[in-house]
């Protein structure tokens, strides 16, 4: 493997040890050291919703800084999909495998040294819709993405990052009471694994499968979309 590839491999994997802790350190600071939620709950999620937004600024300026590092796997597999089969096969036989072990280790670290954070996101659903759910969610920042990355807003570090994580802020919340609106499958999975239940059909169907086709889906539609819109522009100056 050539040395950066390893390098992009090792990104994975911090990035996803340290993206799990974050959000961990993220909750725990407003809630227990600020103690929000014992004064008013609008101050308090205004507050998470704020520190989150800055811990995404943080987190895509390291992706950035690590030249491809990733910690969803949602994204290493869009860059998968449109490469060549040896970039597939790295992505999928490495990158992911990185970033699941990366999120379990931050896992067992965070609740061997802070029990008390609970135990990670939870189907409240039946397995149907809870698979809808993710997939929709999916889909729809999946295809936000694709569109801020061609168009002119992706030379823009700022606000690219600002649009994204506003979208993915509010698909969270609209998901949160139903499925934990994860959008990551190597997260959840690691959660999972912690709590011993990472190899049941609801596991696997609603955060690894749908997210996974969502995926897939929005990168066709994207390409089909842009292909009309060439095909259109060609037509029009002919």
């Amino acid at each position: 493997m050539p040395r950066r590839s390893r390098l992009v491999v090792v990104s994975d994997f911090v990035l996803s040890f340290m993206w799990l802790c974050s959000g961990v350190l993220v909750r725990l600071f407003v809630f227990k050291i600020l103690g929000f939620s014992n004064t008013d709950d609008h101050v308090a999620e205004f507050m998470k919703l704020s520190f989150s937004i800055a811990n995404m600024f943080l987190f895509a300026f390291l992706a950035k800084v690590s030249r491809g590092g990733a910690y969803n796997p949602l994204a290493v597999l869009v860059d998968a999909i449109t490469g060549d089969f040896c970039n597939f096969f790295f992505c999928v036989g490495f990158r992911i495998p990185a970033q699941v072990v990366g999120y379990i280790v931050g896992v067992k670290l965070v609740i061997g040294a802070i029990p008390e954070v609970g135990h990670g996101p939870h189907l409240n659903v039946d397995i149907l819709q809870g698979a809808l759910t993710e997939g929709i969610l999916t889909f729809v920042i999946v295809s936000i993405s694709l569109v801020l990355s061609a168009t002119r807003i992706s030379k823009s570090f700022f606000m690219k990052t600002w649009i994204s994580s506003l979208s993915k802020l509010t698909l969270h919340i609209l998901g949160s009471n139903l499925t934990g609106g994860c959008m990551n499958p190597a997260s959840v999975m690691a959660w999972t694994y912690g709590r011993g239940d990472h190899i049941t059909m609801e596991h696997i169907f609603v955060y690894w499968i749908a997210p996974v086709m969502a995926t897939i889906l929005a990168m066709c539609t994207f390409r089909f979309l842009v292909r009309r819109f060439k095909t259109g522009s060609k037509s029009k100056s002919d």
